[in-house]
């Protein structure tokens, strides 16, 4: 029976690295290098898409970091990694602290075979079963609670992939199975509950006013007494929301 290959990602926003580890990856019998990414939202894209065994990444890349791909992956069913980086030193006591491999450019074949073997070790213990690299989730884990609001979002429309910064968004919309996030010249569609939503925005900023709405406070120009308790929110832009009576409390506490 034929050995199960072992399909590999790599991932780095400089062509000479990308090179330099897929010269020494195709000298490897037992690896299937199934794709290679440029940048962090492409690198994505491709793990839901390919769902390689392992995946090289490279931390310092423009728009989206390593350590946000990370972030952002299904812990259910994330690859083994090999963190690549250059200078960043935190980023190294945060691979030694959770027992993950690294390489450090640059790196000599030595090194990176040293690198490779472990990663060998840890996808053929994982295949055929459910169990993923607990020393990744603990990384994920920790990522998450100490960014717990994440700066940006990642929309993807229509083939294209936007960025959206949370501190642009003015006010967000539920729309049937997708949430509108307006900012000051857009508006995007995103696949997620109001709930989730509320759960990813810092409430030091954004306060739900109506199960339909979530408003940044720093938007809002007005707030119009209505019946019963509510408000009319009138944000900068002129659009009109309605306050209701459930959701009043935080606003109440505005104008205390």
């Amino acid at each position: 029976m034929t050995e199960q290959k072992i399909r590999t990602l790599i991932v780095d926003d400089e062509e000479l690295a990308r090179d330099r580890i897929h010269t020494l990856l195709e000298m490897q019998p037992d690896v299937e290098i199934v794709g290679i990414c440029g940048d962090g939202v492409t690198a994505l894209e491709s793990i839901e898409k390919l769902k390689p065994d392992l995946v090289f990444l490279d931390v310092q890349m423009p728009g989206m970091t390593g350590f946000e791909v990370v972030e952002n992956l299904d812990a259910a069913h994330a690859p083994a990694v090999v963190f690549v980086t250059a200078h960043d030193g935190h980023a190294i006591r945060a691979f030694e602290i959770h027992a993950l491999d690294f390489l450090l450019k640059p790196f000599d074949q030595t090194r990176f075979e040293k690198a490779l073997d472990r990663a060998r070790g840890k996808v053929k213990a994982s295949q055929g079963t459910t169990v993923i690299d607990s020393h990744l989730v603990s990384l994920l884990e920790e990522l998450r609670e100490e960014r717990k609001y994440p700066e940006r979002l990642i929309v993807k429309s229509s083939g294209r992939v936007f960025f959206v910064r949370t501190e642009e968004i003015d006010w967000v919309e539920a729309s049937g199975n997708y949430v509108k996030i307006h900012t000051k010249n857009e508006a995007h569609l995103l696949r997620e509950s109001m709930k989730n939503m509320e759960a990813k925005l810092d409430p030091k900023i954004f306060v739900r006013i109506h199960r339909s709405a979530i408003v940044n406070i720093d938007r809002i120009k007005e707030l119009e007494p209505w019946f019963h308790g509510e408000y009319i929110v009138i944000m900068r832009d002129g659009t009109r929301l309605t306050a209701s009576r459930v959701f009043s409390d935080r606003l109440s506490a505005l104008i205390a």
